[in-house]
């Protein structure tokens, strides 16, 4: 049972008291679930530089991200990136297995005239600090500290994590209000992810074990099939089949 597991084991149990969170139009940033402080003596950690170069060992593609588990410290050594820029000219990185993942991914959707690209995926710790003083400067403390995860302490740090954004009718559809107005769409996408190793974050109805608002949007890497089907068969999240295996 590796670090992230160990973890997950000790904190579980208590994270099925929480009670569900409301989410918010806020460009995907991260949701968390009460105290306002962060739970645990939570230490932000340090900004490293991805060079894009793999230096040692391998990816655990089934690293829990979440908000008792932070990024792993090896991360920057392992990780490889893809540098995409989607159809709105935005540029992305993304982990290069899961890159090779998407596309097929999305190729599969668009045979059924479903298309999809990638709003955002890997984002630094420094990213993330930013959109937490935006909140802040917006909403005021309180309120960031409720709603915006804590740096080092997003799945997006990994370039596992995708979000997408939709082109219903020659239109790209990226904003969260306008994104949930197609459920059907969602729907399909949804049941292809675990063909090509990727699993629905944070689903709806589980707020109270992920922590996160229901996302149709943000879709995670684990590159493993099985386990994915598994996971989307069976309706777990990705906490309740780690903390069961």
């Amino acid at each position: 049972m590796g670090k992230n597991r160990i973890m997950l084991f000790l904190f579980m149990p208590g994270l099925l008291f929480f009670l569900p969170i409301f989410g918010i139009n806020s460009a995907h940033a991260d949701l968390i679930w009460p105290p306002d402080e962060i739970p645990f003596g939570t230490k932000i950690p340090e900004e490293t530089e991805f060079t894009g170069e793999p230096k040692s060992l391998e990816i655990d593609y089934l690293v829990l991200m979440n908000k008792l588990n932070p990024l792993p410290d090896n991360w920057a050594s392992v990780v490889e990136f893809e540098h995409i820029t989607n159809s709105r000219g935005n540029t992305a990185e993304v982990e290069k297995k899961a890159y090779e993942a998407y596309l097929a991914l999305r190729n599969a959707l668009a045979a059924e005239e479903v298309i999809i690209d990638i709003d955002s995926a890997y984002r630094s710790i420094t990213d993330q600090m930013k959109i937490m003083e935006d909140f802040t400067i917006r909403y005021g403390e309180d309120y960031a500290k409720k709603f915006v995860a804590v740096p080092g302490y997003s799945e997006h740090h990994t370039g596992l994590a995708l979000d997408l954004y939709l082109n219903v009718d020659g239109a790209d559809i990226y904003d969260n209000e306008e994104m949930v107005k197609y459920p059907e769409i969602w729907a399909k996408i949804h049941e292809k992810l675990a063909d090509f190793g990727f699993i629905l974050r944070y689903p709806e109805g589980k707020e109270d074990i992920t922590g996160f608002s229901y996302e149709p949007w943000h879709i995670r890497y684990i590159d493993n099939v099985e386990i994915a089907k598994k996971i989307a068969e069976q309706g777990l999240t990705f906490e309740e089949y780690l903390f069961n295996n």
